[in-house]
């Protein structure tokens, strides 16, 4: 996903069919529980046995070939109410159903040549990915039990544990207040969360050298956000927490009660007109604005929304303005005649280029004297 490397939890639901498929970030403790506790709530209920991979989260090493379980991983199971299991190494018909789950998952989520799937391009497409998929295999017959597991799970959940209403937090690490900012504070640097979260409690803990922040909400933990740790008066802010900030200076008409409505469905015009009014501080834009809705029950509502529009680019915004556009007659406009021009022709354009002759005019005076009668200048 975008270069960011991710992990596919998938679990099953044995005698319904029911499959479970979520993105996680990582292996690490916090992260299982958390994925655990999802899990839970969306079957709503535990069941009594939680068979797993032998995994370093949950087995830390094995003796005598009995696997020896992971202290915090056992201190969850017994808050959930659920016995932790793992399957026999090298066998993985031991757990086949979860196993089937991974392979149909991968299948049918990891960008492949053969199903074609993009690389996702966010985390939240992957997460829209994963539910859509558990909406497809969950609702279709299964070819076991001809049933949709989705009808069978009903069924199922009067025979899981009720889990408690608080997930298991203490391996989600420390909580913290998340300020107006959409920020936490942790060993006195700064990080950003979803502004969505801003006056909520979140927790936070290291995994590495990276902050990873959890909310816990109706549906259970979610990580909502991963910093790689800065030092102490640093700031590590994500963009995407925040929402699109907007030009102050680009504000467009809004109706907030049924007047203002009436008033800018008159049309484009009336939306300039008001944007325009308000700029300047133009007086009496109430009065003015039920006027013109006033006039569009007795006249064209387009030649009212035309006048706005003139109004409002001329700066007139008096009360008798809108009147006294509507009533003046517009006449044709007069139109010069193009035959009849003081502009100099272009006719001269034409010998441009041309070749010029070498012969010049006869002098009309032969009289070197000047006198024209050829008398060599005697009278």
């Amino acid at each position: 996903m975008c270069g960011e490397k991710s992990v596919l939890f998938c679990g099953w639901l044995a005698w319904c069919r029911f499959r479970l498929v979520f993105p996680l970030r990582d292996k690490r403790l916090g992260t299982v529980i958390a994925a655990l506790d999802r899990s839970f709530r969306r079957l709503g209920g535990a069941p009594t046995y939680a068979l797993t991979d032998n995994e370093k989260t949950v087995t830390e090493r094995h003796i005598a070939a009995l696997p020896v379980r992971n202290p915090k991983i056992v201190s969850a199971a017994v808050y959930y109410g659920v016995t932790i299991a793992t399957c026999v190494p090298f066998d993985p018909e031991s757990k086949g159903g979860s196993e089937a789950t991974v392979k149909i998952a991968k299948a049918d989520l990891v960008p492949s040549d053969a199903n074609l799937r993009d690389e996702y391009d966010s985390w939240e497409a992957l997460e829209a990915a994963c539910e859509a998929f558990m909406d497809k295999v969950n609702n279709r017959a299964h070819s076991v039990t001809r049933r949709r597991p989705v009808d069978m799970l009903a069924e199922e959940q009067a025979r899981l544990h009720r889990i408690p209403d608080e997930p298991y937090t203490v391996a989600f690490g420390e909580s913290r207040s998340v300020s107006w900012s959409s920020t936490i504070q942790f060993r006195g640097a700064r990080y950003s969360v979803p502004h969505s979260l801003c006056d909520s409690r979140v927790w936070v803990r290291l995994s590495g050298d990276e902050l990873v922040i959890v909310h816990v909400g109706d549906d259970g933990p979610t990580e909502v956000a991963r910093h790689l740790v800065v030092h102490a008066g640093q700031a590590s802010i994500v963009d995407a927490h925040y929402p699109e900030r907007k030009d102050p200076t680009d504000r467009q008409p809004k109706a907030r009660n049924r007047h203002e409505e009436a008033f800018l469905a008159i049309g484009e015009g009336a939306k300039t007109w008001l944007v325009e009014a308000a700029t300047v501080g133009a007086r009496q834009i109430e009065p003015t604005m039920a006027q013109a809705v006033e006039l569009c029950a007795a006249t064209d509502r387009t030649r009212v929304d035309e006048a706005l529009g003139l109004a409002g680019t001329a700066g007139r915004f008096g009360i008798d303005d809108l009147n006294s556009i509507l009533t003046t007659t517009r006449a044709e406009p007069r139109r010069a005649n193009p035959a009849h021009s003081l502009q100099n022709g272009t006719r001269a354009w034409s010998q441009l280029g041309q070749p010029q002759s070498d012969h010049r005019p006869n002098n009309p005076n032969p009289n070197p004297n000047g006198n024209g009668n050829g008398n060599g200048g005697q009278p």
